[in-house]
């Protein structure tokens, strides 16, 4: 089995050699960061009229977080497009935080059309290394379709139990690798390596849960869901919540 993966990664590069040599000498890299976010703005348009119920349904369990003031220090960690904050509820107070800059003049739209919240600023850094954010400093930290693309999944679920201050919540979204063995969990293994370039570093073999499993949260509940899209070589996703 690991012969034919070679085999058929092999065709697909050679399928894909001016990307992959775009890639080596370095000129990829600024293209995709500029164009992924156009790719990712329209696919979370589908997304959310896909995954609507669900995320009103997960994000609404941060009401219960409030205090007397009613206002809740929330971190989107790779915030992307801003596709999350119309699931929100009012008294939020938002930071936002991606590693990507060309994502700002959509986030500002995202803004300009969710008046119900209160937006504190936009940091560009990776998750795992968020020094500019305090220890303690959020009630909610939320993750949608980031974990796959990040360096050190371990890394960053570290700085995220960091900068939630004690029983704040984590919500998460994650695509993640089909069961080993399965001819779904093969044709990902082929894809990845073109893959990850088109997709900003995007990882499809990812077995995310693990990383969740292992994070030492006092509390974790997850669920398993069929992937959003078939056309894209993604797989199943996890959603739920951690408490710190």
């Amino acid at each position: 089995m690991d012969a034919l993966v070679r085999l058929l990664q092999l065709l697909v590069l050679l399928l894909t050699l001016p990307l992959h040599i775009m890639a080596l000498l370095g000129f990829w890299e600024p293209l995709c960061k500029s164009y992924f976010p156009y790719l990712m703005a329209v696919l979370a348009a589908k997304t959310n009229r896909k995954m609507e119920g669900k995320k009103r349904e997960i994000f609404s369990q941060i009401k219960g977080l409030a205090g007397a003031s009613g206002k809740m220090a929330l971190l989107e960690l790779g915030c992307g497009t801003g596709a999350n904050f119309q699931f929100y509820p009012s008294g939020c107070r938002i930071t936002c935080l991606d590693p990507n800059p060309n994502f700002e003049k959509f986030l500002t739209k995202s803004m300009a059309e969710n008046r119900h919240l209160e937006y504190e600023r936009f940091v560009v850094a990776f998750g795992e290394d968020m020094k500019q954010l305090a220890d303690g400093s959020m009630d909610v930290v939320v993750c949608t379709l980031v974990l796959c693309s990040v360096q050190s999944p371990r890394k960053v679920l570290q700085e995220v139990q960091r900068v939630l201050r004690p029983g704040g919540l984590f919500f998460f979204w994650e695509h993640v690798a089909e069961p080993r063995g399965s001819w779904a969990f093969l044709w990902q293994q082929v894809a990845e390596p073109t893959w990850k370039h088109i997709g900003d570093g995007c990882r499809l073999t990812r077995e995310t849960w693990k990383d969740l499993e292992s994070a030492q949260f006092s509390e974790l509940q997850m669920e398993r869901q069929p992937p959003p899209f078939k056309w894209l070589p993604v797989g199943p996703h996890i959603m739920g919540k951690a408490v710190k």
